[in-house]
């Protein structure tokens, strides 16, 4: 597949996107998402963090393996999950669950820089030549566990965590800055609500906001990495 074949397959994403933010309208309390998300997913090339042989499939609006059991999220809830932060071009973000590397690219269109941790090995490395490739260099990318956070570069404005644990973990409640807002699915595995919280007072609101499915987060956080 060519260049002018993919560009067109964007197109047709962004417009899937689009049209199931519509259709949820009711859910969701609006029936757009920031057009600065939407321009922003616009322009990268998801194919480039998916599996050669998936690369047809790469603009379908649904999730797609990545390899070592993971996956790269549905285009929907991608927009989703960073709209919801409220990210201004000045934010610091720390992301749980590198996986291929596309949120982390998506963040870093919109932020200043951005940490993002991955507990496999293959799947940090991938990503990290992925982004490097690609000419992200505010985005820092380790191997470990996500529910520890990233201590030494907090605190963060926005926390964006990509696999789920079945309590919100402690470590990132305290790397989150006063004011800063995280998005975290949490549940049983593969059956999660996903949560807005917003850190005001030294307190933690939060509201649930749409049923999802992730992938069970690894390590201290819930089960050992493959």
């Amino acid at each position: 597949m060519d260049e002018n074949q993919f560009d067109l397959m964007r197109r047709q994403m962004i417009l899937e996107v689009v049209a199931e933010t519509v259709f949820l309208t009711q859910r969701l309390g609006r029936a757009a998402l920031d057009a600065r998300v939407i321009d922003v997913m616009a322009k990268i090339p998801r194919e480039e963090f998916v599996p050669v042989e998936l690369r047809p499939y790469a603009y379908l609006n649904r999730p797609l393996p990545v390899g070592c059991g993971k996956t790269i999220s549905q285009p929907f809830i991608v927009a989703f999950m960073t709209e919801q932060l409220r990210l201004q071009p000045t934010d610091r973000v720390l992301e749980i669950g590198t996986g291929s590397g596309y949120q982390a690219a998506i963040l870093a269109e919109l932020v200043a820089q951005v940490y993002s941790i991955e507990i496999i090995e293959p799947l940090k490395k991938n990503a990290e030549a992925i982004l490097q490739r690609l000419g992200y260099k505010n985005v820092h990318v380790k191997a470990g566990d996500g529910y520890k956070g990233w201590p030494e570069h907090a605190p963060f404005d926005s926390i964006i965590v990509t696999c789920a644990p079945e309590r919100v973990p402690q470590p990132l409640v305290d790397q989150l800055k006063e004011g800063g807002r995280m998005i975290i699915p949490v549940g049983a595995k593969f059956a999660q609500e996903l949560y807005l919280l917003e850190k005001k007072d030294g307190r933690l609101e939060q509201s649930a906001v749409l049923p999802v499915r992730f992938v069970p987060m690894a390590g201290q956080g819930g089960e050992k990495p493959e």
